[in-house]
């Protein structure tokens, strides 16, 4: 069994950062792929990155490219979403997810990651 707990969000403004964590409980950390995905209110949920912890591979939605960045430090079992220049649209709430390595199709679906966190609000003001 796979426990994520996300951590990092907050009020920031616009053209501000923030670093969200989430922390992976269970022995598998090194075989699993971690995604971050959005959900903002009326919106469908969004996929934001990915990293094989594994390999270390990392995947990001085209449009957050160069602003966002995904890491992994194996040691503390935690995948990392630095957000840089924020914008209002990117409020949301923010939620980890895991699936085993290998377990999967498209690492961008949502639907095909088995454990999922609870989330940490963003909240981006203009």
């Amino acid at each position: 069994e796979i426990h994520l707990v996300e951590s990092g969000g907050g009020l920031v403004q616009a053209g501000g950062s923030l670093e969200l964590s989430c922390v992976l409980s269970g022995d598998t950390f090194d075989e699993v792929v971690i995604g971050w995905f959005r959900q903002a209110p009326g919106k469908e949920r969004e996929a934001v990155a990915n990293i094989n912890v594994d390999d270390g591979g990392t995947s990001y939605a085209d449009s957050l490219k160069g602003r966002f960045t995904i890491s992994a430090d194996n040691a503390k079992s935690t995948v990392y979403l630095q957000m840089n220049k924020l914008k209002p649209e990117d409020t949301a709430r923010y939620y980890c997810a895991a699936v085993v390595v290998g377990d999967y199709n498209d690492r961008f679906a949502g639907d095909e990651y088995d454990y999922w966190g609870q989330g940490t609000q963003v909240t981006v003001s203009s």
